[in-house]
């Protein structure tokens, strides 16, 4: 599956969700009219459809018509009444009186003409160029059904047709534009600060990345940046489906479309509009809802051969059965065009696509972009999830996670001063991690450094009130015959789980000994353990070294770990897993995991701190680094494949069911209209159940 990734290239204006959604919209066929792509894509190599089927002329057992040629509310309750008018005539005057029975038959053309005129006449034209759609389905059987003289029911058969298409339409509607409300997220405006460092607003299609931008209480962050000035806490439910405001502070990062809840922040444009985490969000959604499942696929390429074969089987008993098996001409006529009727694919061609448009946005709503049904479907057969360490499974940064004072402990506070004054004057990242690290006071209670020079490879020295103070690694001590067998003790620990180490020393001894590492993000265990319960096993690909990784792995739960990687080594690590396992995904962040991303079954992209490159080449992207959220990814896709098989039953049981009494002369007209716009309804229903999906 790796050839079907692809890169996508966009202008940096904003976008609107697509129009239509072939998925959905092809479903019976039905084209929109004056339908615009989203997206001109140009792109090489793909294994898949996607949204370059908007053209086609889908004769395949679809509609021939647009839904701009259905009846509006009135026109539509019109036709009802008369229908039911036309009814009540036939039944109170039956044969004998030939005016009540004119009348009724006026009353039904009449209602035929204000329900179905477009869809009567489009299915005429297609009929005529040999394309056998719902719509040729419908218009034989009404003109079959008013020339045999069963005016009323050739009326209703119009008009609940046209009802079950508004209300189609409406389902569909519901589905297609559910991740639409993700465009009122975005300020119209911004306050910028120009060049004398005055804030004015302006509209947020001038503001360029670089720029600073102020934002208020219980303001809309208009685009992504990175806090410059100011505290608070962010809500990002509407973007990752995280419930609990997350807290920020300078140096964290914001996204477009999130609710600033309590203080004011001044920010970092890093993109602007266009190319955001919420416009990709959009486009993401936009292109998934485009691209056919391959259950979509495969219901389509069946719609192409039964609608035929429906049409063959019509006229084998309309002509047929009385030749062969002496029926009434009138009798056999009428059996084919209950029939015809009842045959409609229309629930069946429905069943994928609402289903998988319905899963797309609900998980789009909780911060999983799935870029296809492929994807989805795909995820419920994983059996192994391979994770990179640095930033998927850990943090990606230093924090300073243990330290202890040697000796007696009298001076503990002054070796922790001590060890905060030299930290901070130093811009080496382990060096920032533990002066973050140590307790407020000793930061706060620091002392001045005199004499401050950085010992490269090695750390740092200084004075402090005239001693020579040292702060640095394992061969800065040695070469100053500082390391002991006390210190060695105290060190093996932390450097078997793959620490990295500092040690804080005088002139004649280690004072202490601080242990910084990249720790595991939250959740990680409960994550390996949601995916233990449903039977898929993880591994680590990491390019860290062999202690690093197995300290994070026996911490995650991971039991099978690949250490010291080069991301040549991923690829053929990934193909190993696959040729053993099965199905593989591969987590990552970095443009290092692209490659694995791409070889791998399913990729997997950690969106709120991933590379472009990483959410590019993969095929879900995860909004919130929350690895929690890759087995909601299989229950979701599980729980798409049982209504999918769910509404692909209820749409052939009823279609069997009612086929059988059409050819057993048990069926009518009525029955017909009412088993197809039940099938389809209900598959729409079942369908739509899935945005009401929760993690």
């Amino acid at each position: 599956m790796q050839d079907s990734r692809h890169t996508h290239s966009h202008p940096p204006e904003a976008r609107k969700p697509v129009a239509t959604v072939p998925g959905l919209d092809a479903c019976c066929g039905c084209r929109p009219a004056a339908a615009p792509k989203a997206h001109d894509h140009s792109h090489a190599g793909h294994d898949h459809d996607h949204a370059h089927d908007h053209g086609e002329d889908h004769a395949h057992g679809g509609h021939d018509h647009d839904h701009s040629s259905l009846p509006g509310p009135w026109r539509l309750g019109a036709a009802l009444a008369l229908a039911a008018a036309a009814e009540a005539l036939h039944l109170a005057a039956g044969d004998s009186a030939a005016l009540p029975r004119y009348a009724g038959m006026a009353l039904a053309l009449a209602a035929i003409f204000l329900a179905g005129l477009g869809i009567f006449t489009a299915g005429w034209k297609s009929l005529l160029k040999f394309q056998l759609g719902i719509d040729a389905l419908m218009a034989v059987a009404v003109t079959g059904a008013f020339l045999l003289g069963q005016w009323p029911e050739a009326a209703m058969v119009m008009a609940l047709y046209a009802l079950a298409e508004r209300i189609e339409e409406a389902a569909q509607e519901r589905a297609r534009h559910a991740i639409g409300g993700l465009l009122a997220l975005r300020p119209e405006s911004a306050e910028v600060k120009d060049a004398n460092g005055r804030w004015a607003s302006r509209p947020v299609a001038q503001v360029a990345v670089g720029d600073e931008v102020r934002i208020l209480p219980g303001a809309r962050v208009p685009f992504d940046g990175t806090v410059l000035a100011g505290q608070g806490a962010v809500d990002e439910s509407s973007l990752t489906g995280e419930s609990l405001p997350v807290d920020k502070a300078p140096g964290d990062r914001l996204f477009a479309g999130t609710l600033n809840a309590h203080a004011g922040l001044e920010f970092r444009v890093t993109a602007a509009i266009g190319e955001t985490t919420l416009d990709r969000t959009i486009r993401t959604v936009e292109e998934a809802q485009s691209a056919r499942a391959p259950t979509q696929r495969l219901i389509d390429r069946f719609a192409r051969v039964y609608t035929p074969a429906v049409f063959a089987v019509a006229l084998i008993v309309a002509i047929g059965a009385p030749l062969l098996l002496d029926w009434a001409w009138r009798d056999a006529i009428y059996r084919a065009l209950v029939l015809l009727v009842i045959a409609c694919p229309c629930a069946l061609v429905l069943s994928t696509p609402v289903t998988v448009v319905s899963a797309l946005a609900s998980a789009a709503r909780h911060g999983i972009l799935v870029k296809g049904g492929v994807w989805l479907e795909q995820a419920r057969g994983l059996r192994l999830v391979a994770f990179d360490k640095t930033g998927t499974l850990t943090e990606g940064k230093p924090r300073l996670t243990d330290h202890a004072v040697l000796g007696d402990g009298s001076d503990a506070a002054a070796v922790l001063r001590d060890a905060a004054a030299l930290a901070g004057r130093s811009d080496h990242p382990v060096s920032q991690a533990l002066a973050a690290g140590l307790p407020a006071e000793a930061r706060e209670q620091a002392p001045e450094v005199e004499d401050f020079q950085a010992l490269a490879g090695r750390g740092v020295s200084g004075r402090i009130a005239g001693r020579l103070l040292l702060l640095g690694n394992r061969r800065l001590m040695t070469e100053k015959g500082l390391w002991t067998d006390a210190v060695e003790q105290a060190a093996a620990p932390h450097e078997a789980a793959g620490r990295s180490l500092t040690l804080l020393a005088d002139e004649t001894a280690v004072r202490a000994v601080f242990a910084v590492a990249d720790t595991l993000r939250p959740h990680v265990r409960e994550a390996v353990d949601a995916l233990q319960r449903l039977g898929i096993a993880s591994a680590m690909l990491t390019g860290d070294h062999a202690a690093a990784a197995q300290a994070v792995a026996q911490e995650a739960g991971i039991a099978e770990v690949r250490a010291g990687l080069l991301p040549e080594d991923k690829l053929s690590a990934i193909a190993e897993l696959q040729a053993r396992h099965g199905m593989v995904a591969m987590a990552g962040d970095g443009i290092n995991d692209a490659p694995a991303l791409a070889r791998a079954d399913i990729g997997l992209a950690m969106g709120a701190a991933g590379t472009d490159v990483a959410m590019e080449t993969a095929g879900i992207v995860i909004l919130h680094d929350d690895l929690r959220r890759v087995a909601e990814v299989v229950r979701l896709s599980r729980r798409t494949r049982r209504v999918l098989v769910q509404n692909i039953a209820i749409a052939l049981g009823l279609k069997l069911l009612f086929l059988g009494l059409a050819i057993a002369g048990l069926a009518t007209m009525w029955m017909a209209v009412f088993a197809d716009v039940g099938a389809s309804l209900l598959v729409i229903a079942n369908g739509l159940r899935l945005l009401r999906w929760k993690k």
